[in-house]
This record gives structure tokens, C-alpha cells and sequence, in this order.
């Protein structure tokens, strides 16, 4: 079968060519920058190079986009072009070549403000169902974006499904606060309690979201590691995340004091991947108990297809400030 990834030099577009190469896939590497996972040059917001990339084409992974860290070096009509009109282009052209599955790449960075509740509420439990409020132009075209899937599969019978990624790249954090106080092995970690996912089982999630979307129709998942926490646990994680955890997962304390590391006073939100387990047969592989285990037998945070792809930067140029510009 022939597919179409687009953002193929990117991390995740890297991931998804090298799955479904594995797979004995036809895969067609649409991206801006030349790669080993690229075979065509161009961009989504061309239109005549989006149409003829999608010629023969059953199945298209959109990963291209531009990201947060672009928001303080992109004007607003650059994510406006790439986010939207891009993936506009991509539909409409999927729709009119008669593709069977549409696969959309979002993010959890659509919630917004949504996923910091006011100082003494519990912890926030983020599902599909939370209202998104973006608070940049990367979640504002991102949610339309989703929109546009949404209206695709509605009035053009396109199958498209919108996967909400939390937390995959393995580049440092962008706040200097964060990596004075925590080593990057230790952030990430902490983060599979409720705000990471590792890129293999982001991909897992994409090729079973592409085999059942034209069943589904249209449906938005969150692709995020497994929590170990409850509903019950809310209130006490915004007051006292190392004690939830300690119970929820017994045993890290002992890995963590051996390196030295810590857990996060408070935790303020959790991303719920329920309904992409129950709909979509999706079995994330990575979380923070099975991290922990395999730290306590030598291993490493970061997954083998991790490691390989390795870390890849958003610009060209480095800053004096962080990996990136925050804007």
C-alpha cells in the first residue's frame, strides 16, 4: 500500500517512515528539508506539489507543522500557511484522490489554559472532552486544523483521525528554571506520570488510528503514556505529588535516591489516554513504572527507536538562551 508522511525529516516523521518501511509499506516522504526518509521536496502549502505527492496514495500521516519553539522565530502567517492552509491542501486533495485514511498529528498544547487549574483545585483530569483553550498561535491553528479534519470527514466522507501527542521530543525543556533543578534524564522520566509518550508508541497509535479510521469515521484521541494515577488522586498530586506517587508506584523512591534524582512537588494536570486504549486497541509499551523497572536493571529513559532518531532541534541556529527562543 502507498502512504504519505509528511514533516518526513522531522522526529516523528523520521519514526513513522522507518515503521512503515519496516512494515513494506510504499512510503512517500514529503518534507521541506532533504533526508534519508524524504523522497519528495516540497511543502504542504503548495498545492501542486501536494497533489502530486498524493497521486496513488491510500493512506497520509500529517506530521508536518510548525511547532512551539517556532512562535518566537515565525510570524503568525507562517503558522497560518503551514498549519492550516497546509493541511487544507492535504484534505482537499485527499479527498479528491479518494484516500482511505487521514491521519492528523496534533498535540495536547490545543488544551491551553485549560490544563492549569486555579491555585488550590486539584489537579486537572484532561480527556477528549475538556474544552480547548489555546493560548498561542501554534495551539490556535492546531485546533483548526482539527477543525478541518473534522468538517472533511462530515461533508466529504473523508476518514479522519486527529491524535492529540503530548510530550515526545527529547530535546531539553525550554524553561531554565526546569533544567537547573532537574537533570534531563530525571525531567523526562517524571514526566510519563502524566505528560509524556514515547515516539514507538507514537507511532503504534498512528498505524492503528490509519488501519481503523475509515470504521471510526472521525474521532480525536490523546496519545499520551498510561498514568498510574486515579481520579481520586487530584487533589493530594497538586499538594503532594511524591506521596501519590510513592503509592501509586512503590519501589522509584529507591531508583530515584540512587541517582539523585526527585519527583515534582506538585503535578497540575494528567492527560488521559483511556479512550484511544478502549477504541483503538492501542497498548502503549512505555510508562513510568515500566521506566523505573527497566532504570533498576541498566537501561535508559529514552526508547531504542528514541535513541536511534535521536534529537534534531527546531532552527538552524542556536541560542544563547536554552534550545530554543520561548515566546
Amino acid at each position: 500500500m502507498r502512504v504519505l508522511v509528511t514533516g518526513s525529516a522531522g522526529h516523528l516523521g523520521e519514526a513513522l517512515v522507518r515503521a512503515l518501511r519496516d512494515l513494506r509499506f510504499d512510503v512517500v516522504g514529503l518534507d521541506i528539508s532533504a533526508s534519508p526518509f524524504t523522497t519528495e521536496i516540497g511543502s504542504i502549502a503548495d498545492r501542486s506539489c501536494v497533489e502530486r505527492c498524493i497521486d496513488g496514495v491510500q493512506a497520509v500521516f500529517h506530521a508536518a507543522t510548525l511547532h512551539k519553539p517556532h512562535v518566537a522565530t515565525h510570524s503568525r502567517q507562517d503558522f497560518v500557511d503551514t498549519n492550516i492552509s497546509g493541511t487544507l491542501n492535504l484534505l482537499e486533495e485527499a479527498a479528491k484522490a479518494g484516500v482511505k485514511s487521514f491521519v492528523y498529528t496534533s498535540t495536547t498544547s490545543v488544551f491551553g489554559d485549560a490544563l492549569v487549574p486555579p491555585a488550590g483545585a486539584p489537579a486537572a483530569w484532561v480527556t477528549e472532552e475538556v474544552n480547548p483553550q489555546p493560548k498561542n498561535i501554534y495551539g490556535v491553528t492546531k485546533a483548526a486544523a482539527e477543525d478541518l479534519c473534522q468538517l472533511f470527514s462530515r461533508n466529504n466522507g473523508l476518514a479522519c483521525i486527529v491524535l492529540r501527542t503530548s510530550r515526545f521530543f527529547p530535546e531539553e525543556d525550554d524553561s531554565r528554571e526546569v533544567r537547573e533543578t532537574y537533570s534531563d534524564e530525571n525531567l523526562k522520566a517524571n514526566e510519563y506520570l502524566y505528560r509524556r509518550v514515547d515516539i514507538e508508541d507514537v507511532v503504534s497509535a498512528h498505524v492503528l488510528a490509519a488501519e481503523q479510521a475509515p470504521a471510526i469515521g472521525f474521532r480525536k484521541y490523546i496519545i499520551s503514556a498510561t498514568t498510574p494515577f486515579l481520579p481520586e488522586d487530584l487533589a493530594d498530586l497538586r499538594a503532594d505529588a511524591p506521596r501519590v506517587v510513592g503509592k501509586r508506584v512503590p519501589g522509584y523512591e529507591a531508583e530515584y535516591r540512587q541517582r539523585g534524582w526527585k519527583m515534582f512537588p506538585s503535578i497540575e494536570r494528567v492527560y488521559v489516554n483511556e479512550r484511544a486504549r478502549t477504541e483503538l486497541g492501542w497498548r502503549p509499551r512505555h510508562d513510568f513504572g515500566s521506566i523505573v523497572e527497566r532504570l533498576g536493571k541498566g537501561g535508559e529513559v529514552a526508547s531504542p527507536l528514541a535513541r536511534t532518531i535521536g534529537s534534531k532541534g527546531y532552527h538552524a541556529e542556536s541560542f544563547a538562551e536554552g534550545p530554543y527562543p520561548v515566546g
